[in-house]
Protein backbone atom coordinates (compact mmCIF):
# COMPACT_ATOMS: atom_id res chain seq x y z
CA UNK A 1 0.00 0.00 0.00
CA UNK A 2 3.06 2.38 0.31
CA UNK A 3 4.68 1.33 -2.31
CA UNK A 4 1.25 2.25 -4.28
CA UNK A 5 0.68 5.45 -2.27
CA UNK A 6 4.04 6.61 -3.41
CA UNK A 7 3.44 5.73 -7.12
CA UNK A 8 0.13 7.99 -7.33
CA UNK A 9 1.93 10.40 -5.70
CA UNK A 10 4.65 10.87 -8.27
CA UNK A 11 1.56 11.06 -10.84
CA UNK A 12 0.11 13.55 -8.80
CA UNK A 13 2.97 15.79 -8.81
CA UNK A 14 2.90 15.44 -12.74
CA UNK A 15 -0.84 16.54 -12.76
CA UNK A 16 0.06 19.56 -10.44
CA UNK A 17 3.25 20.53 -12.64
CA UNK A 18 0.65 20.42 -15.20
CA UNK A 19 -1.97 22.52 -13.27
CA UNK A 20 0.20 25.02 -12.72
CA UNK A 21 1.40 25.44 -16.12
CA UNK A 22 -1.75 25.12 -17.78
CA UNK A 23 -2.45 29.09 -17.66
CA UNK A 24 0.88 29.64 -20.03
CA UNK A 25 -1.58 30.25 -22.89
CA UNK A 26 -3.75 32.70 -21.13
CA UNK A 27 -0.38 34.61 -19.84
CA UNK A 28 1.15 34.40 -23.31
CA UNK A 29 -1.50 36.13 -24.82
CA UNK A 30 -1.26 38.65 -21.86
CA UNK A 31 1.56 39.78 -22.56
CA UNK A 32 1.68 39.66 -26.24
CA UNK A 33 -1.91 42.29 -25.80
CA UNK A 34 0.20 43.84 -23.11
CA UNK A 35 -3.53 43.76 -21.09
CA UNK A 36 -4.88 41.57 -18.56
CA UNK A 37 -8.50 42.29 -20.75
CA UNK A 38 -11.01 40.11 -18.57
CA UNK A 39 -8.68 37.57 -17.17
CA UNK A 40 -9.65 36.90 -13.57
CA UNK A 41 -6.73 37.36 -11.21
CA UNK A 42 -8.36 35.92 -8.44
CA UNK A 43 -7.65 31.76 -9.44
CA UNK A 44 -3.72 32.33 -9.01
CA UNK A 45 -3.72 34.61 -6.34
CA UNK A 46 -5.89 31.68 -4.35
CA UNK A 47 -3.80 29.08 -5.98
CA UNK A 48 -0.13 31.16 -4.47
CA UNK A 49 -1.96 31.37 -1.57
CA UNK A 50 -2.71 27.59 -1.32
CA UNK A 51 0.62 26.21 -2.86
CA UNK A 52 2.37 28.39 -0.28
CA UNK A 53 0.72 27.04 3.00
CA UNK A 54 0.94 23.55 1.37
CA UNK A 55 4.94 23.93 0.83
CA UNK A 56 4.56 24.84 4.21
CA UNK A 57 2.18 21.73 5.45
CA UNK A 58 4.44 19.27 3.61
CA UNK A 59 7.69 20.61 4.91
CA UNK A 60 6.54 20.09 8.74
CA UNK A 61 4.49 17.06 8.67
CA UNK A 62 6.51 13.84 8.35
CA UNK A 63 6.45 11.72 5.19
CA UNK A 64 4.64 14.40 3.19
CA UNK A 65 7.71 15.96 1.21
CA UNK A 66 5.76 14.87 -2.27
CA UNK A 67 3.35 17.47 -1.05
CA UNK A 68 5.91 20.49 -0.54
CA UNK A 69 7.70 19.52 -3.82
CA UNK A 70 5.03 20.29 -5.90
CA UNK A 71 3.60 22.75 -4.47
CA UNK A 72 7.58 24.58 -4.12
CA UNK A 73 7.14 24.56 -7.68
CA UNK A 74 3.88 25.64 -7.82
CA UNK A 75 4.97 28.64 -5.37
CA UNK A 76 7.13 29.76 -8.41
CA UNK A 77 4.91 29.32 -11.22
CA UNK A 78 2.28 31.50 -9.47
CA UNK A 79 4.09 34.26 -8.37
CA UNK A 80 5.14 35.03 -12.08
CA UNK A 81 1.45 34.62 -12.88
CA UNK A 82 0.50 36.98 -10.15
CA UNK A 83 3.59 39.03 -11.48
CA UNK A 84 2.74 39.58 -15.14
CA UNK A 85 -0.80 40.13 -14.00
CA UNK A 86 0.53 42.96 -11.74
CA UNK A 87 2.56 44.37 -14.57
CA UNK A 88 -0.51 44.56 -17.57
CA UNK A 89 -3.63 45.09 -15.16
CA UNK A 90 -5.00 48.30 -16.10
CA UNK A 91 -4.85 51.41 -13.69
CA UNK A 92 -8.27 51.63 -12.67
CA UNK A 93 -8.07 47.87 -11.42
CA UNK A 94 -4.30 47.81 -10.37
CA UNK A 95 -5.08 48.66 -6.66
CA UNK A 96 -7.89 45.74 -6.00
CA UNK A 97 -5.30 43.83 -7.30
CA UNK A 98 -2.57 44.98 -5.20
CA UNK A 99 -4.20 45.08 -2.17
CA UNK A 100 -5.64 41.21 -2.74
CA UNK A 101 -1.95 40.15 -3.31
CA UNK A 102 -0.87 41.94 -0.50
CA UNK A 103 -3.31 40.79 2.15
CA UNK A 104 -3.17 37.06 0.54
CA UNK A 105 -0.01 36.02 -0.38
CA UNK A 106 2.03 38.02 1.99
CA UNK A 107 -0.26 39.15 5.13
CA UNK A 108 -2.03 35.83 5.42
CA UNK A 109 0.57 33.36 5.23
CA UNK A 110 2.85 35.27 7.57
CA UNK A 111 0.10 35.55 9.81
CA UNK A 112 -0.82 31.48 9.76
CA UNK A 113 2.67 30.20 9.88
CA UNK A 114 3.60 32.26 12.91
CA UNK A 115 0.68 31.81 14.76
CA UNK A 116 0.57 28.23 14.77
CA UNK A 117 3.98 28.22 15.51
CA UNK A 118 3.48 30.15 18.35
CA UNK A 119 -0.05 28.73 19.36
CA UNK A 120 0.98 25.12 19.57
CA UNK A 121 4.09 24.12 20.87
CA UNK A 122 3.04 20.52 19.74
CA UNK A 123 4.52 19.51 16.30
CA UNK A 124 1.91 17.37 15.48
CA UNK A 125 -0.89 19.79 16.52
CA UNK A 126 1.12 22.36 14.55
CA UNK A 127 0.64 20.26 11.33
CA UNK A 128 -3.28 19.36 11.86
CA UNK A 129 -4.17 23.20 12.69
CA UNK A 130 -1.98 23.98 8.83
CA UNK A 131 -3.62 21.30 7.44
CA UNK A 132 -7.01 22.30 8.58
CA UNK A 133 -6.33 25.90 7.21
CA UNK A 134 -4.89 24.28 4.00
CA UNK A 135 -7.66 22.02 3.68
CA UNK A 136 -10.12 25.14 3.61
CA UNK A 137 -8.05 27.51 1.26
CA UNK A 138 -7.91 24.46 -1.10
CA UNK A 139 -11.41 23.87 -1.53
CA UNK A 140 -11.31 28.39 -2.06
CA UNK A 141 -8.68 27.31 -4.92
CA UNK A 142 -10.52 25.08 -6.62
CA UNK A 143 -13.76 26.85 -6.97
CA UNK A 144 -12.19 30.08 -7.60
CA UNK A 145 -12.21 29.53 -11.46
CA UNK A 146 -16.18 29.66 -11.01
CA UNK A 147 -15.89 33.47 -11.00
CA UNK A 148 -15.68 33.73 -14.13
CA UNK A 149 -18.83 31.95 -14.91
CA UNK A 150 -21.33 35.03 -14.50
CA UNK A 151 -19.42 36.21 -17.30
CA UNK A 152 -19.65 33.16 -19.52
CA UNK A 153 -23.25 32.95 -18.86
CA UNK A 154 -24.08 36.40 -19.64
CA UNK A 155 -21.64 36.46 -22.81
CA UNK A 156 -22.41 33.04 -23.47
CA UNK A 157 -18.81 32.17 -24.45
CA UNK A 158 -16.47 30.65 -22.54
CA UNK A 159 -13.14 32.65 -23.73
CA UNK A 160 -12.09 33.79 -20.50
CA UNK A 161 -12.57 30.55 -18.67
CA UNK A 162 -9.49 28.55 -19.70
CA UNK A 163 -10.35 24.93 -20.82
CA UNK A 164 -6.53 23.45 -19.53
CA UNK A 165 -7.50 25.26 -15.97
CA UNK A 166 -11.07 23.64 -15.36
CA UNK A 167 -9.50 20.22 -16.90
CA UNK A 168 -6.35 19.90 -14.82
CA UNK A 169 -8.11 20.95 -11.72
CA UNK A 170 -10.71 18.01 -11.97
CA UNK A 171 -8.06 15.33 -12.61
CA UNK A 172 -5.99 16.91 -9.74
CA UNK A 173 -8.79 16.67 -7.77
CA UNK A 174 -9.08 12.88 -8.61
CA UNK A 175 -5.45 12.08 -8.11
CA UNK A 176 -5.09 13.41 -4.50
CA UNK A 177 -8.25 12.66 -4.00
CA UNK A 178 -7.28 9.02 -4.20
CA UNK A 179 -3.52 9.45 -2.54
CA UNK A 180 -5.61 10.71 0.53
CA UNK A 181 -7.93 7.86 0.99
CA UNK A 182 -4.64 5.79 0.50
CA UNK A 183 -2.34 7.93 2.84
CA UNK A 184 -5.26 8.31 5.45
CA UNK A 185 -4.79 12.17 5.14
CA UNK A 186 -8.47 13.76 5.71
CA UNK A 187 -6.63 17.36 4.92
CA UNK A 188 -5.89 16.14 1.53
CA UNK A 189 -9.50 14.22 1.05
CA UNK A 190 -11.80 17.21 1.95
CA UNK A 191 -10.46 19.62 -0.74
CA UNK A 192 -9.72 17.46 -3.42
CA UNK A 193 -12.85 15.98 -2.97
CA UNK A 194 -14.40 19.38 -3.39
CA UNK A 195 -11.92 19.85 -6.50
CA UNK A 196 -13.17 16.93 -8.07
CA UNK A 197 -16.95 18.20 -8.14
CA UNK A 198 -15.93 21.81 -9.24
CA UNK A 199 -13.84 20.82 -11.51
CA UNK A 200 -16.67 18.38 -13.17
CA UNK A 201 -19.48 21.19 -12.91
CA UNK A 202 -17.08 23.80 -14.92
CA UNK A 203 -15.54 21.17 -17.57
CA UNK A 204 -20.08 20.90 -17.82
CA UNK A 205 -20.50 24.64 -18.03
CA UNK A 206 -17.53 24.69 -20.68
CA UNK A 207 -19.02 21.84 -22.21
CA UNK A 208 -22.46 23.72 -22.88
CA UNK A 209 -21.56 26.60 -23.62
CA UNK A 210 -18.41 25.58 -25.84
CA UNK A 211 -20.32 26.17 -29.54
CA UNK A 212 -23.14 27.96 -27.76
CA UNK A 213 -23.63 31.69 -30.48
CA UNK A 214 -22.00 34.80 -28.30
CA UNK A 215 -24.30 37.49 -27.35
CA UNK A 216 -22.39 40.26 -28.64
CA UNK A 217 -24.34 42.94 -26.76
CA UNK A 218 -24.10 41.29 -23.52
CA UNK A 219 -20.67 40.38 -24.42
CA UNK A 220 -19.65 44.41 -24.88
CA UNK A 221 -21.60 45.27 -21.58
CA UNK A 222 -19.71 42.31 -19.53
CA UNK A 223 -16.14 43.30 -21.35
CA UNK A 224 -17.13 47.19 -20.61
CA UNK A 225 -14.19 48.79 -18.53
CA UNK A 226 -16.88 49.71 -15.58
CA UNK A 227 -17.24 45.80 -14.91
CA UNK A 228 -14.48 45.14 -11.87
CA UNK A 229 -12.18 42.10 -12.84
CA UNK A 230 -12.49 40.54 -9.48
CA UNK A 231 -16.18 39.33 -8.33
Amino acid sequence: MAELSFYVGVIGNVISVLVFLSPVEAFLKIVNRRSTEEYECLPYICTLLSSSLWTYYGIVTPGEYLVSTVNGFGVLAESTYVLIFLFFVPKPRFLKTITLVLALNILFPAIAIAGTRTAFGDAKTRSNSMGFICATLNIIMYGSPLSAIKTVVTTKSVQYMPFWLSFFLFLNGAIWGFYALLVHDVFLLVPNGMGFFFGTMQLLIYAFYRNAKPNVKDEEEALAPSQPLLT
